[in-house]
């Protein structure tokens, strides 16, 4: 790859260490020979990274109105200044940047991350009108510009919504398989099951209502044996809401990441320790995530797993298919004990089904295969004209 070739990635929203963005696309891209700048809001955690590619630092925003008007242009006049020969940007008020970037020369590209059009129609904390309003100029703003876009897709269902694009999946990243070490260190009384008798639990990954917060908070109280790992950045109000949910089982309940982003170093230290039962990902029902392949299923596969998760049909099928977990109803508390207590009762076959994961991850469901797809994109120029899976 010619180093002449100069791609910029651009967020406001996301953590500038963002997995996708920082260690997967741009990563990757300079591992290839690009020349790759990232734009990104300042964070403490940049001061102990050393990427392979520059990082150019937005002001911290001290709100959102901050964020979406003085970050933006900030970004775009960064951007511009750059002159380079891809723009590459990843949220939605950041559409119209990309349209001012854009001109003959160069190709401009929309990572579209979530279904943000149902996302808006589901934040609660919205009054209905309002969200009706954000749901309509978010689409009227997609239609009137992303024309101009290639687009990559974080999801293979997107492309029902949009018609064209190139999928680059959120699969792991394929370094040496995780192996299970000592367990994670936890404070037991005496009167607590000892540590081979537990029913160990592990979440990763953001911790929001609509991802299960309280639906896996609840999980404690099913059995004195379960112990649950949530960790993610979680606000401290919903935390404090989940420990409430726990009740007096809330000692059993560890949630790492209150107001605090987690490093992609920490989580796959909590991997590495070992001793879990199941990783979870008990979501409710919702539009933004029936359809989706988290990105928690591939690294729960990748280090070696079962996945306990909902009973939404695509999840249903997905497990399934690989033989890598147990779908339940996420309201059922009887049928997620049996799922819970059966791997814990039977580790031949739990273990079985983490193989089974671990094995279709090393030999497809990686981002090894992934970024071929952004690669070539970025190469040959390709529109997008049709789903590249």
């Amino acid at each position: 790859m010619n180093r002449e070739v100069s791609v910029v990635h651009l967020t406001t929203v996301h953590h500038p260490m963002d997995t996708r963005i920082f260690h997967k696309e741009c990563g990757s891209l300079a591992a290839a020979g690009f020349r790759v700048t990232l734009i990104a809001t300042e964070h403490p955690d940049l001061a102990a990274a050393k990427p392979a590619f520059e990082v150019l630092r937005l002001s911290p925003a001290r709100n959102r109105w901050a964020r979406m008007t003085r970050n933006c242009w900030q970004a775009y006049k960064l951007a511009k200044r750059l002159n380079a020969d891809i723009y590459h940007f990843h949220d939605p008020e950041l559409i119209w940047v990309g349209w001012l970037l854009k001109n003959k020369r160069n190709q401009v590209v929309y990572d579209i991350h979530e279904d943000y059009e149902t996302g808006i129609r589901q934040k609660k904390y919205l009054p209905r009108f309002a969200r009706r309003l954000l749901a309509g100029a978010y689409r009227l703003a997609e239609r009137l510009c992303i024309g101009r876009f290639e687009l990559v897709l974080a999801e293979k269902y997107y492309y029902d919504k949009y018609g064209r694009g190139t999928a680059v999946l959120n699969y792991p990243l394929l370094g040496p398989a995780i192996e299970s070490g000592e367990r994670p260190s936890a404070d037991e009384g005496e009167d607590q099951p000892r540590e081979q008798d537990q029913i160990r639990l592990l979440y990763t990954g953001n911790i929001t209502l609509d991802r299960g917060a309280l639906v896996h908070a609840r999980a404690v109280k099913l059995d004195p044996r379960i112990r649950l790992y949530m960790i993610g950045k979680c606000p401290r109000p919903l935390s404090e809401q989940m420990l409430g949910e726990a009740g007096g089982h809330k000692e059993r309940l560890h949630i790492e990441g209150i107001d605090a982003f987690i490093s992609r170093e920490t989580i796959d230290g909590y991997y590495r320790a070992g001793g879990w039962t199941a990783g979870l990902a008990l979501f409710p029902p919702t539009d933004h995530y029936m359809q989706k392949e988290l990105t928690k299923f591939f690294e729960y596969m990748n280090a070696g797993l079962p996945i306990v998760c909902s009973d939404f049909p695509s999840w249903k099928a997905f497990v399934e298919k690989h033989r890598c977990g147990i779908a339940v109803n996420p309201y059922d508390d009887k049928a997620i004990l049996e799922a819970l207590t059966y791997l814990h009762e039977h580790p031949d076959e739990a273990q079985q089904m983490g193989r089974n994961g671990q094995r279709a991850v090393r030999s497809e469901l990686n981002w090894e295969h992934e970024q071929e797809k952004l690669i070539s994109m970025y190469i040959e120029g390709k529109k997008g004209s049709s789903l590249q899976c």
